[in-house]
Protein backbone atom coordinates (compact mmCIF):
# COMPACT_ATOMS: atom_id res chain seq x y z
CA UNK A 1 0.00 0.00 0.00
CA UNK A 2 1.28 3.53 -0.75
CA UNK A 3 1.69 6.41 1.60
CA UNK A 4 -0.60 9.03 1.27
CA UNK A 5 0.53 12.47 -0.20
CA UNK A 6 0.10 15.60 1.88
CA UNK A 7 -2.29 17.39 0.17
CA UNK A 8 -2.14 20.62 2.32
CA UNK A 9 -1.17 20.89 5.76
CA UNK A 10 -3.95 22.71 7.12
CA UNK A 11 -7.58 21.52 7.41
CA UNK A 12 -9.93 22.27 4.89
CA UNK A 13 -12.52 24.56 6.99
CA UNK A 14 -15.73 23.89 5.54
CA UNK A 15 -19.81 24.04 6.00
CA UNK A 16 -21.54 21.25 4.44
CA UNK A 17 -25.14 20.55 3.70
CA UNK A 18 -26.64 17.35 4.50
CA UNK A 19 -25.20 13.95 2.66
CA UNK A 20 -23.09 11.91 2.38
CA UNK A 21 -19.56 12.67 1.15
CA UNK A 22 -16.24 10.82 -0.25
CA UNK A 23 -13.18 12.05 1.91
CA UNK A 24 -9.89 11.56 -0.09
CA UNK A 25 -7.33 9.57 1.79
CA UNK A 26 -4.85 9.15 -0.46
CA UNK A 27 -3.70 12.50 -1.29
CA UNK A 28 -3.84 12.37 -5.12
CA UNK A 29 -7.12 14.44 -5.63
CA UNK A 30 -7.70 17.41 -7.73
CA UNK A 31 -11.26 18.26 -5.93
CA UNK A 32 -9.21 18.18 -2.31
CA UNK A 33 -10.67 17.49 0.00
CA UNK A 34 -12.85 15.16 -2.09
CA UNK A 35 -12.44 12.18 -3.81
CA UNK A 36 -11.58 11.98 -7.83
CA UNK A 37 -10.72 8.41 -8.33
CA UNK A 38 -7.17 9.14 -8.34
CA UNK A 39 -6.10 6.57 -5.88
CA UNK A 40 -6.89 3.81 -8.33
CA UNK A 41 -3.69 1.79 -8.17
CA UNK A 42 -2.29 2.95 -4.82
CA UNK A 43 -4.24 0.74 -2.45
CA UNK A 44 -6.07 2.98 -0.80
CA UNK A 45 -9.40 4.04 -0.98
CA UNK A 46 -11.73 6.76 0.16
CA UNK A 47 -13.72 7.31 3.28
CA UNK A 48 -17.35 8.16 3.12
CA UNK A 49 -19.17 10.17 5.64
CA UNK A 50 -22.17 11.16 5.87
CA UNK A 51 -23.83 14.50 7.50
CA UNK A 52 -27.66 14.97 9.05
CA UNK A 53 -27.43 18.63 8.68
CA UNK A 54 -25.85 21.84 7.34
CA UNK A 55 -22.84 22.03 9.68
CA UNK A 56 -18.95 23.45 9.69
CA UNK A 57 -15.84 20.78 9.07
CA UNK A 58 -12.16 20.65 9.52
CA UNK A 59 -11.70 17.84 6.77
CA UNK A 60 -7.76 16.44 7.14
CA UNK A 61 -5.99 17.41 4.41
CA UNK A 62 -2.09 16.50 5.81
CA UNK A 63 -3.97 12.79 5.58
CA UNK A 64 -2.14 11.79 8.59
CA UNK A 65 -5.43 12.51 11.02
CA UNK A 66 -5.98 9.48 13.45
CA UNK A 67 -10.01 10.45 12.91
CA UNK A 68 -10.63 10.50 9.68
CA UNK A 69 -12.14 12.30 7.49
CA UNK A 70 -11.44 14.78 10.28
CA UNK A 71 -9.01 17.22 11.40
CA UNK A 72 -6.99 16.43 14.59
CA UNK A 73 -3.98 18.67 14.23
CA UNK A 74 -1.46 15.97 13.40
CA UNK A 75 -0.63 18.17 10.34
CA UNK A 76 1.13 21.02 13.04
CA UNK A 77 3.71 17.69 13.66
CA UNK A 78 4.56 16.85 10.08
Amino acid sequence: MDQPVIAAKQPAVLTLDPGTYQWCQCGRSNTQPFCDGSHQGTGLTPVEFSLTEKKPVALCQCKHTKTPPFCDGTHTSL
